[in-house]
């Protein structure tokens, strides 16, 4: 005995009677299982898109995590942008940037402590040149005691011999301190010594000539990207050659005054200090080759304040070796 399964209703009965139910289906006697209700469940919220809760005929929820997925189906974390940098190496990045302004800073500071030493240093040198050119009874006395000067060529010497061979400026800052007064007053006193023998003119001359030249300097070493830190081979066989044409200069104005070998050599002495004073000024800048360490700013006055009381004697030769 078989059970018959009644047909729907056509489409316009259907229509007519939208509430009708329909009979039952059943099949041996038993019915079928009636579908899910609607009912929204809390547990849906977490379970994958377009899937019931039920367990046994669906996978379960934690089959569906992936990485960068909780097992609910939500991503545990947001993925966001670090500019190229993982995040593992931004604290790292961070320490690179600090490192590198505190270095900046620190070199600024060097900078500004050493031309602050700079200036005190050219400001005693030019009064001193000053007061033995204009006033003439201390002019006189410079002339006709030459002993002062060489006693103050030695102490020049010795002095720099010292500074240059004890470079601890922390541990010995006071000492420093005196031995650089010391030693600019002694090139001080040289420097107005070799003054009073010019006219006003020359020496007035040989000021301005100077200033120039070490302000062109300055700014150059501060805005070229040519490294002349690299040029100390250059720079050893020009002071060979410096040295070398001092001595022939020497010998023969010994013997007979040559005013075109005085202006050559003077000439030659003024263009190689001032490839000393690029030299020095980009090893006080830092950033090249070669650089001078942060604790060494009496090395670093000391190195400038030669170069410029050089380059202002030889110019001086020139512009008096000119006038006579």
């Amino acid at each position: 005995m078989t059970s018959k399964i009644e047909s729907p209703p056509p489409y316009e009965v259907a229509l007519q009677h939208p509430k009708s139910s329909f009979p039952s289906q059943s099949q041996h006697g038993s019915s079928l299982p009636p579908p899910p209700s609607y009912s929204p469940n809390p547990d849906m919220c977490r379970s994958p898109p377009g899937y019931w809760d039920q367990d046994g005929v669906y996978p379960q929820t934690g089959m569906w995590a992936a990485p960068g997925f909780s097992p609910s189906g939500i991503p545990a974390t947001i993925p966001t942008l670090s500019a190229g940098v993982p995040a593992s190496n931004q604290g790292d990045m961070d320490d690179f940037l600090s490192t590198q302004w505190e270095s900046t800073s620190i070199r600024h500071a060097f900078i500004r402590k050493v031309y602050l030493i700079l200036t005190a240093q050219l400001a005693v040198t030019f009064a001193v040149v000053s007061v033995f050119t204009f006033v003439d009874p201390v002019r006189q006395f410079v002339i006709q005691y030459p002993g002062i000067y060489w006693a103050s060529f030695v102490v020049y010497f010795l002095v720099y011999c010292i500074l240059i061979c004890c470079k601890e400026p922390r541990r010995r800052f006071p000492w420093n301190c005196v031995l650089l007064a010391i030693f600019t007053l002694a090139l001080s006193y040289m420097a107005g010594t070799i003054s009073s023998y010019y006219e006003t003119k020359a020496v007035l001359l040989a000021m301005g000539i100077t200033a120039i030249v070490c302000i062109a300097v300055t700014v150059f070493c501060f805005q070229t990207k040519v490294d002349f830190t690299s040029c100390g081979g250059f720079l050893c066989i020009a002071a060979v050659l410096l040295m070398i044409t001092g001595t022939v200069t020497v010998v023969v104005l010994s013997f007979q005054y040559v005013p075109w070998l005085h202006m050559l050599y003077a000439a030659i002495g003024a263009v190689v200090y001032t490839l000393f004073l690029v030299y020095n000024t980009q090893l006080l800048i830092g950033n090249r080759e070669l650089a001078i360490s942060p604790e060494e700013y009496i090395y670093g006055a000391l190195s400038l304040y030669i170069d410029i009381v050089h380059i202002f004697l030889f110019i001086l030769q020139v512009s008096g070796a000119s006038n006579e």
